[in-house]
């Protein structure tokens, strides 16, 4: 068996070099990617109860198509950092923490449910959009809400540190239809309160009502309107001032967008059985959403939605 020449023996090393300098210098110019390498972790936010973006299984594990996704972008940053592997650190957040850890550097990752906007881009970033929902609203059947006119004279409820809650608080003082608004910690108390009457409606995004019901005893006595109140980009939530580790995360959802796989992602959480019932959302891909995936784009202003 002939020997190797030395060239064909150099080869690897250099490719082995490379990277390893690559992974060095990405570094260097980001301090995320610096903590990053020095810890071996990532510290990735979640949510325990946004089906089907990022919530718990039945053996109380983040799963959901934000996690996913999240996933991808973690392998992204092993292979440029030229690490073996990275542990996840998981990090539970709520509507109204997720921006204070994110900030101030608990959390790398926010991979849950959390619209990108302009306000919010002053103290934070966002990757290019995942995924594109619209305000609407969550009513029982035997009361229905279908428009914001259905609300007058009774109570809409929304979530604390939320968009939804001040789109609601927006358009009561407009002062055009008289209606009052109540502000849930989470996703459950709202739901709860429209379930036992103390609220007409439960204003959030529409992906999240539809998990939210699908999930619950009755199915079939709650409805989302079919008028929607607003457009919500959703994007990974980063820490301002590091555009290094931004375009690695962007880059790495555009290479998943380019090669296809997203169509499998979304498959797997909105158009198949998903833990922990084993219900099926059965919500095709908006065309808002598909639009993103052929021109990326991290805009904040929804108009670039419409």
């Amino acid at each position: 068996m002939p020997r190797p020449s030395i060239r064909n023996r150099l080869v690897p090393l250099a490719l082995l070099l490379a990277i390893v300098a690559g992974g060095a210098q990405a570094q260097s110019s980001s301090p995320t990617l610096r903590r990053i390498q020095e810890a071996r972790v990532i510290s990735i936010g979640y949510r325990d109860a946004s089906v089907p973006f990022s919530f718990l299984d039945g053996q109380q594990r983040p799963v959901g198509y934000s996690i996913d996704l999240c996933d991808k972008v973690v392998e992204a940053v092993r292979r440029k950092l030229g690490l073996r592997d990275i542990e996840r650190r998981w990090v539970v957040v709520n509507a109204a923490t997720r921006m204070p850890l994110v900030a101030n550097g608990m959390v790398d990752l926010e991979c849950g449910a959390t619209t990108n906007t302009l306000e919010r881009q002053r103290q934070v970033t966002f990757s290019v959009t995942t995924f594109v929902s619209s305000t609407r609203m969550l009513s029982r059947k035997s009361a229905p809400v279908d428009r914001l006119e259905d609300l007058r004279g009774g109570a809409v409820v929304s979530t604390v540190g939320t968009t939804n809650l001040k789109i609601v608080q927006d358009l009561k003082e407009r002062g055009d239809i008289d209606f009052n608004v109540l502000a849930a910690r989470d996703d459950n108390e709202a739901f709860r309160m429209v379930e036992t009457e103390r609220a007409r409606a439960y204003a959030m995004d529409d992906a999240l009502l539809y998990g939210l019901m699908a999930v619950s005893p009755a199915p079939q006595e709650f409805m989302v309107s079919t008028a929607a109140l607003s457009v919500e980009p959703y994007g990974i939530m980063l820490r301002k001032g590091d555009p290094v580790f931004k375009a690695l995360v962007d880059d790495s959802l555009i290479a998943l967008y380019r090669s296809g796989e997203i169509e499998a992602i979304y498959r797997r959480w909105f158009l198949s059985p998903i833990p922990p019932k084993g219900v099926n959302l059965r919500l095709p891909m908006p065309e808002a959403l598909r639009s993103v995936i052929a021109r990326p784009t991290d805009s904040g202003d929804p108009a670039a939605y419409r």
